[in-house]
């Protein structure tokens, strides 16, 4: 009786055995899954059949034909790009929307602070300004063409504008002599000695130049970034990258285990390999968002162009009055340098004037800046900025690791024991490999070819690597594209060419040099009444324009 009880209990035994491995066998899961996925395969086996077709996944009993490994592979693919694509969108979507903005802001800052001169020298000035808008008009359209990437050296640019208005200012203020194109020529020689308008010159290019080599550099800067983010956001996989991705996200289906979900250790040495070359560019991509900080710290404080620009017109008016207030002893330097022009007879007498203008702008006020340029201002969209550059460091090393959290990739928090290892589900062993092409060396899931570095990521880095170098001397004031080639470390050309901290504006007025006496290369008889200029009243100098018909 005890024999025979034995011989059932192993006979159950066996029984339940047999309909376990049954069941292990069966692939309805993997059907199932398969269908949600949206494959549409034509064969799908009912249960486990021999894999010695497959050439990624494992060879033994298997739920996969060979159709559906290759559209595993086909997949494996696609998913990745997907996930990249997923996982960049926000790095991508930041400077794409950033660049809009501040290119925005400072066009339209651009256009306000040229109506608002236009509009207060018009009121202001009447008909003298609006006869000769154009120099101011050319003012504007260079600084324009400068900052869209006009080839415009600013330092030049600047001092021709100062050397138009004095043209047009010596000619007016001295109506009473004939006043030719050889003689305004002999006066631009005398413009640094004269200083006929003041500091004005001195500081306004200073600040201008700084400001909009800070300002077009950094939207260069943030195009760049947006370029190679898209560009190297879109991946190009390799057959091995292919077949390791295979592996990682559907081989677990051919085992009849479609629910269970790779170990992070093993998505991370798949990634690392298949991103090898990405994670080549974060060391200059790091570099560059460094520099960019450096910058953004410029556009708030010294480089701001909006405290620049806003109050220009409030700056050019104050050295119209210096021209003024000066104009009989600039008058009497130039005779004396140029010689006496010939009178030009009483039909060109500004007497009888009845434009009188008197008028001074009011002081400008920093509490009364106004924020209409792109609906916001410089402070507010740097701070903004700064924020999400700083968190986009290191994005590419870390690329594999927020590609592997994803609950779609890998088991997550589940188990060691209980993920895919690439070959059945259990413990990873291997160890995870460091970021960057020459760690693939020995990457135990991917095989990586670490003496050919992929060419289109190395010229990503060469284009951040340009972009550096413009963005650290736009931090330094200075513009490379006018850099003296014969002394690149003078710094000369647009720029202030400090190197460390620019100084400020009342550090400039305190060291500026007395005015130097003017050429008297020319003898002047001080007893001959025309070599004294007739001291005009400031209210009737300008009002004359208004006459004035012979411009350059």
């Amino acid at each position: 009786m005890l024999r025979l009880q034995t011989i059932i209990c192993t006979f159950s035994v066996l029984f339940v055995a047999a309909r376990a491995d049954f069941k292990a066998r069966n692939c309805s899961e993997v059907r199932e899954a398969c269908t949600g996925r949206g494959f549409g395969f034509a064969h799908v086996p009912l249960q486990e059949i021999p894999g010695e077709h497959l050439r990624v996944c494992p060879q033994g009993n298997t739920c996969c034909t060979q159709e559906m490994e290759d559209k595993f592979g086909q997949q494996s693919k696609q998913d990745f790009e997907n996930l990249v694509d997923e996982m960049s969108h926000e790095l991508r979507s930041t400077f794409v929307s950033r660049h809009k903005r501040f290119d925005e802001f400072f066009l339209e800052l651009l256009e306000n602070t040229e109506r608002s001169l236009n509009e207060m020298f018009v009121r202001t000035y009447g008909k003298p300004y609006m006869q000769n808008a154009e120099v101011f008009e050319n003012l504007f359209s260079e600084l324009k063409r400068y900052y869209t990437g006009g080839n415009v050296n600013l330092e030049e640019m600047l001092n021709d504008f100062w050397s138009r208005l004095l043209e047009r200012m010596f000619t007016l203020l001295n109506s009473q002599y004939v006043i030719t194109e050889d003689y305004l020529e002999c006066i631009s020689k005398y413009t640094d000695q004269l200083k006929p308008f003041g500091d004005v010159p001195r500081k306004l290019k200073a600040q201008v130049t700084r400001a909009f080599i800070a300002a077009r550099t950094f939207v260069q800067g943030l195009s760049v970034g947006r370029e190679v983010a898209q560009r190297v956001s879109k991946v190009s996989s390799t057959p091995s990258c292919i077949r390791a991705l295979t592996k990682l996200m559907y081989c677990p289906f051919c085992q009849g285990m479609p629910a269970v979900k790779a170990c992070k250790n093993y998505c991370l040495n798949v990634m690392k390999g298949c991103l090898a070359n990405q994670a080549d560019l974060d060391p200059e991509w790091n570099l560059y968002i460094d520099a960019m900080l450096l910058v953004a710290q410029r556009l708030e404080g010294p480089f701001n162009i909006e405290s620049v620009m806003e109050p220009i017109d409030v700056k050019i008016s104050e050295a119209i009055m210096n021209m003024q207030d000066n104009s009989a002893q600039v008058s009497y330097r130039v005779f004396q340098g140029c010689g006496q022009p010939k009178p030009a007879g009483m039909t060109r007498s500004a007497r009888g004037v009845s434009d009188v203008f008197n008028a001074r702008f009011k002081p400008y006020s920093p509490e009364e800046r106004p924020t209409t340029a792109a609906g916001t201002s410089l402070d507010r969209l740097v701070v903004d900025i700064k924020e999400k550059l700083k968190l986009s460091k290191k994005f590419w090393s870390n690329l594999p690791e927020a590609m592997c959290v994803e609950d779609r990739v890998t088991a997550g928090n589940t188990s060691d024991e209980e993920c895919w290892n690439g070959h059945t589900k259990g413990r990873y062993f291997p160890e995870v490999q460091k970021d960057g092409l020459t760690n693939q060396v020995n990457n135990p899931e991917v095989g990586v070819d670490i003496t050919r570095p992929d060419t289109f990521i190395r010229q990503q880095i060469m284009a951040l690597r340009v972009m550096t170098n413009k963005l650290k001397n736009a931090y330094n004031g200075n513009d490379i594209y006018f850099q003296d080639s014969s002394d690149e470390g003078s710094g000369s050309g647009s720029g202030s060419g400090c190197t460390d901290v620019c100084p400020t504006e009342a550090d400039d007025a305190a060291t500026e040099a007395p005015v130097v006496e003017a050429d008297r290369s020319g003898p002047v008889d001080d007893s001959n009444p025309l070599c004294a200029p007739i001291a005009l009243p400031t209210m009737l100098a300008l009002s004359a324009l208004a006459f004035h018909q012979q411009w350059r």
